[in-house]
């Protein structure tokens, strides 16, 4: 009887404490990167297209992704802060290869706001070039854990 009562005790006990903590787990977001829409002449200027995963583990963020296709070469790559679909603020550079295709990668340590906004899926990964020196490709890094 008293093992009947400390089992049930212990299955209380772990159904009250929720889902296990992902402290040492990796959380994987993607982007597509596509142009940017703009209402411009430089329109015909901007093309191309690519993808940038981002792996979070922790607190810090390691971002690889690939280009092809763009009229000029690349000048910056960079993640900005901003509500899906609304424009924000550059928050980190990433390392870009000049040319009209390469690669995009970067190290960040993020603060726990940061974190908590990636969850959020508060950043996006924005592509700068030559001709298109206000972004040329953009793209929102979602979470893939419910995917």
């Amino acid at each position: 009887m008293r093992r009947a009562i400390t089992i049930a005790s212990l299955a209380a006990l772990v159904s009250c404490q929720g889902p296990p903590a992902r402290a040492q787990g990796a959380t994987t977001y993607k982007a597509r990167l596509s142009t940017v829409p703009v209402d411009t002449p430089m329109a015909a200027t901007i093309t191309g297209s690519g993808s940038v995963t981002a792996t979070l583990t922790g607190t810090k963020l390691a971002v690889t992704g690939t280009f092809e296709g763009l009229q000029s070469p690349a000048t910056v790559a960079r993640v900005h802060r901003g509500p899906k679909g609304i424009r924000g603020p550059a928050a980190f550079d990433l390392k870009v290869t000049t040319g009209t295709s390469g690669t995009i990668s970067g190290a960040i340590d993020l603060t726990p706001a940061q974190v908590a906004d990636f969850g959020r899926d508060r950043f996006y990964v924005q592509l700068h070039s030559e001709k298109a020196p206000e972004g040329n490709l953009w793209g929102w890094l979602l979470s893939q854990e419910s995917r």
